[in-house]
């Protein structure tokens, strides 16, 4: 699904979008219970009444079609047939008059397959990625044939057969959409008066119009931030439904954007390290302001200043939250990111490695860099096993690097400090044959060692 609104970098001569069609199948119960008594009249009669009606009222809307699914119609309650469902008029614009007069030959008697139903309606809506389809199940009981409606359910949209679903429970008591609630956004319409205003929230909800407006703010609140890239993910498939790029205009106002309010959604806002919150709240037909503390400064890695630098290429380097073990974002040195304001470790990449740990603020600059390195310079040209290991304050050792087993002689570019080799050759009888050398390594030098074969 992409962006509802246009793009200014679109072609002038481009041809207009045609308007989504949106398919609404109303799934109506007509199990034995629904004859039961509500407020003075049988509730497959009131039901029928005011879906007729609600029929009515949609008809003059362009893009719409109507279509009715009805269960446990055709065979009575003693049967307890589970596969009592029919598609009794399919879609079609204005098609409120079919609706209506099929309405009024039916009658309810049966079972309640509502999973049944459900995996049938993947048929009833035409193969039409563009369209929006929705579904609004209408019953008083719950599943009846030991299915999984749920499940059904969750599956139909991950497949995008249809949006999250409408389900109100009529004449129900309080506890009645617990069973039901998984389906989709559930209703309870204990009353004949909430059935009807229940109806009309449906409606508003399908076809009004939805906005929605991030503000990026600093950490006093102000939506000074922009120009990050957005993504609205669905929730319920896991696919991203949305990507734009954040805009404030000259007035420090967020750009609106139009949005399918009967999807439910996770946002990404795409800063480094991304900020993802979870069913963002969206009121369908108004305009919704959601606001993020996205506070962000700028990380520049600076480079050795060494003409030409022992290590050949860039440094990278890892950059992670502190304390966070997730994988963080690599960077060369010479770059300059934008990242959240917080505290950071940088893993600097070089020999050895290192840890340098750094706060962002709010608008400002942190630089991190690293030593000037110099060379080890080992003249020797000897088969045999070996490791380099760095010295540390405690007299303590930390391996760093082994030699190759193929020969010994090799420049290395290495960080300044005190360090340790410990060599033994290929063809030595003994381990007390092995070459233990201290050396030190100094910024822009060259440090020569000879290793003698024994």
């Amino acid at each position: 699904m992409l962006l509802f609104f246009t793009l200014q970098s679109r072609a002038q001569n481009a041809p207009p979008e045609r308007p989504k069609v949106t398919r609404i199948l109303f799934l109506l119960d007509a199990s034995g219970s629904m004859m039961a008594p509500w407020e003075g009249k049988p509730r497959w009669e009131v039901a029928k009444r005011l879906l007729a009606k609600m029929a009515d009222s949609l008809n003059a809307y362009p893009n719409l079609e109507l279509g009715l699914r009805v269960y446990g119609h055709q065979h009575p309650n003693a049967e307890q047939n589970c596969e009592d469902s029919r598609l009794e008029v399919p879609f079609a614009p204005k098609n409120a008059a079919a609706i209506k007069a099929r309405l009024k030959t039916l009658k309810a008697q049966g079972n309640t397959p509502i999973t049944y139903s459900l995996e049938q309606s993947a048929k009833d809506f035409p193969q039409d990625k563009t369209s929006r389809n929705v579904l609004l199940l209408i019953t008083d009981g719950v599943e009846s044939c030991k299915g999984d409606p749920c499940a059904a359910s969750l599956a139909l949209q991950r497949k995008r057969i249809f949006l999250k679903p409408f389900v109100i429970g009529i004449g129900a008591e309080k506890d009645f959409g617990r069973a039901l609630e998984c389906l989709g956004k559930y209703y309870n319409a204990a009353e004949v008066k909430t059935f009807q205003t229940v109806l009309n929230d449906v409606i508003a909800q399908t076809l009004a119009k939805t906005t929605v407006a991030v503000n990026l703010t600093d950490e006093a609140g102000r939506p000074v931030e922009s120009n990050v890239n957005m993504t609205f993910v669905n929730n319920v498939t896991g696919q991203p439904e949305y990507n734009y790029v954040h805009y404030r205009d000259a007035q420090g106002k967020a750009d609106v954007v139009d949005i399918d309010a009967l999807q439910s959604y996770d946002l990404i806002i795409n800063t480094v390290p991304a900020i993802r919150q979870a069913n963002i709240p969206i009121k369908a037909g108004r305009t919704n302001v959601l606001n993020f503390k996205t506070p962000q400064g700028t990380l520049h890695l600076q480079p050795a200043n060494i003409t030409p630098n022992p290590y050949g290429g860039a440094v990278q380097a890892v950059v992670r939250a502190a304390g966070s073990t997730a994988t963080g974002l690599s960077l060369p040195f010479g770059s300059r990111q934008k990242v959240l304001a917080g505290n950071y470790e940088v893993e600097i990449l070089t020999l050895p490695r290192s840890i340098e740990r750094v706060t962002v603020r709010q608008g400002q600059t942190a630089t991190v860099s690293y030593a000037a390195p110099g060379t080890l310079n080992i003249t020797s040209d000897l088969k045999g096993f070996g490791s380099i290991y760095k010295l540390n304050d405690d007299e303590s050792q930390t391996w760093i690097y082994n030699l190759p087993e193929s020969s010994s002689k090799l420049n290395l570019a290495m960080q300044p400090g005190a360090y340790r080799l410990v060599f033994r050759t290929a063809n030595s009888n003994g381990s007390k044959f092995t070459d233990v050398r201290n050396f030190t390594i100094r910024s822009a030098q060259t440090t020569s060692l000879s290793i003698f074969g024994r």
